[in-house]
């Protein structure tokens, strides 16, 4: 089985490229987000591999990161109605962190943003990954267990007040979770709703 590929970028396609390992090309499916973070023909490329073996077929799925292929493997081994088009999609519109994130918060309409992701499917995701999502989160692990108060709606009420506050402003709820936070680490977790506000409005304005 293949696991990581190196070597130059011959071509990039619609929702492929080929990559030229000592002369033998290998294609492999990305998502967008990965095609576009690719170099240019003739330079040299990492990309993770996750392998698919069938009765008519091999196919080789690219990815920029460890941790995007890992969400690839996670979405399609416990979402059902996922496969590797709508798992590439949903990678396509939303960073690991971002998707960790949005589970995090059972923000479904973020989840189901993604091409081919109806509202029924972006449950079943939200559902399946909420006590998966932490371990994958990369950079929003700092922050993953706070949203994940949020979404469940278990969070502290001067916690939950300021984020809604914030939201009310027109900010997204994982930008004023993010923001709230921040907030707590300056002025601490007992802090009420006001104080929490006041410092998650210093942390945007930065």
């Amino acid at each position: 089985m293949i696991g990581k590929l190196k070597g130059t970028v011959d071509e990039i396609g619609e929702d492929f490229c080929v990559l030229d390992v000592h002369g033998v090309g290998y294609v492999a499916y990305c998502s967008t987000r990965t095609l576009a973070a690719l170099p240019g023909p003739g330079e040299a490329a990492i990309l993770f591999i996750e392998t698919y073996v069938r009765e008519d077929m091999i196919r080789l799925y690219g990815f920029k990161t460890e941790l995007e292929r890992e969400w690839f493997k996670l979405l399609m081994a416990n979402v059902q109605g996922v496969g590797a088009k709508v798992a590439l999609a949903i990678l396509s519109t939303l960073a690991p962190s971002d998707l960790a994130n949005a589970i995090a918060l059972r923000d479904i309409a973020m989840v189901s943003r993604s091409p081919g992701v109806g509202k029924k499917v972006a449950e079943r995701i939200v559902t399946e990954l909420k006590n998966k999502a932490p371990a994958f989160a990369g950079e929003a692990t700092g922050t993953i267990g706070l949203k994940q108060e949020l979404g469940e709606g278990v969070a502290p009420a001067p916690i939950a007040d300021a984020v809604s506050a914030l939201v009310n402003l027109g900010y997204s709820r994982d930008i004023a979770a993010n923001a709230i936070a921040a907030a707590m680490k300056s002025v601490g977790e007992d802090a009420d709703s006001s104080k929490l506000i006041r410092f998650g409005l210093k942390e945007l304005a930065r």
